[in-house]
């Protein structure tokens, strides 16, 4: 303590027995805090940008809403996914949508045999009994409701014809059938050719396969 008050009464001393020493005090004590405060600086520098500075965070994106395809399936980008899309369903075969000409309507039997009329009224569930059904056109001898089948009917016994008259007769029968199918078809219905033997239901199957034949055990 007696040091410092030394050091401090001798420069008190000085200064106040030479007034130019007082600039000169002054200058260095002015460059020592300069010299300080730069230090301070340049020690703070290279802290700076160590440390990320603290950012606000920001709010999620919302998704993107994505387009819609037509049929209303979510398509990415606006554009096709690579899925294969299939072309509309066609409408179904119900009474408000059904052409008029395949709307089943009752007229009478075209014949008048009466084992042909026998086999076609008792075809199980036939809602045409004692007439027959006109669809797109084509007179058929029968029709189930239940499981939307038409049929026709065939009493001769074509396996007892002669081989001319039989093979004659029976292309008669397999070009009628395949175009009765396809006028049944064409309204939704299927189509069933009834016959009295299985010599007759074999001679129609090997001339066309894909014929529906069914014995009538009935008549």
């Amino acid at each position: 303590m007696a040091s410092a008050d030394a050091a401090a009464l001798g420069l008190g001393v000085c200064v106040l027995a030479a007034p130019e020493f007082v600039v000169g005090a002054v200058i260095v004590v002015g460059v020592v805090m300069v010299g300080v405060a730069i230090a301070e600086a340049l020690d703070a520098y290279p802290l700076k940008g160590m440390y990320p500075e603290e950012t606000r965070p920001t709010s999620e994106t919302e998704p993107i809403a994505q387009e819609s395809s037509p049929d209303g399936a979510p398509n990415p980008d606006g554009a096709s996914s690579g899925r294969d899309w299939f072309p509309p369903v066609p409408p179904g075969l119900e009474p408000r949508d059904r052409p008029p000409e395949c709307t089943p309507r009752r007229i009478p039997p075209k014949g008048g045999h009466p084992l042909h009329n026998k086999c076609a009224d008792n075809i199980p569930a036939n809602a045409f009994r004692g007439a027959n059904v006109l669809v797109n056109g084509k007179a058929f001898d029968a029709l189930q409701p239940a499981t939307r089948t038409l049929w026709e009917v065939k009493t001769n016994d074509i396996e007892t014809y002669n081989r001319f008259v039989r093979q004659t007769e029976l292309d008669k029968q397999v070009g009628e059938a395949q175009r009765e199918r396809a006028l049944a078809a064409a309204c939704g219905y299927d189509f069933v050719i009834g016959v009295r033997s299985e010599a007759h239901k074999a001679l129609l199957e090997l001339a066309d396969f894909t014929l529906k034949v069914v014995v009538m055990e009935w008549c």
